[in-house]
């Protein structure tokens, strides 16, 4: 004998292995968005350390080498605190463009997982709706 049956609740039952059912799918999903996106975000972080690191290097080096070819050509003419001065602000002009390309980015990495979100969010909505 079929007590659920007999009770009336193989409706109930039923409805409630469907909802598990789409949860589990729902959640399934998430979760391959998450793992998707957080690939993407590893990617951009990489590529940020990396262009950072670079940045950093070339700029020491460049800025020593160069500085000490113009203020060594200038030297021995009047010219040599000009000289001194225009390198400092090309320097200054140069690593404020690096410092706007890192900061661009750092910007676009620091968007990550942004469709899990919004995912989440439509979810959690729904949610607040049904009940």
């Amino acid at each position: 004998m079929n007590w659920i049956s007999l009770l009336g609740l193989d409706h109930l039952l039923a409805r409630v292995r469907v909802v598990a059912i789409e949860g589990a799918i729902a959640a399934e999903d998430r979760l391959d968005l998450a793992r998707l996106e957080w690939r993407d975000q590893k990617r951009s972080l990489l590529q940020l350390l990396i262009l950072a690191v670079a940045v950093t290097g070339l700029t020491v080096v460049s800025m020593v080498v160069l500085s000490i070819a113009v203020v060594v050509h200038f030297w021995d003419t009047p010219h040599r605190g000009l000289a001194g001065w225009l390198v400092s602000a090309v320097w200054l002009v140069l690593w404020v463009l690096a410092l706007i390309g890192l900061l661009r980015a750092a910007r676009r990495a620091g968007n990550g997982f942004a469709l899990t979100r919004q995912e989440l969010a439509q979810d959690w909505r729904d949610i607040k709706e049904q009940l």
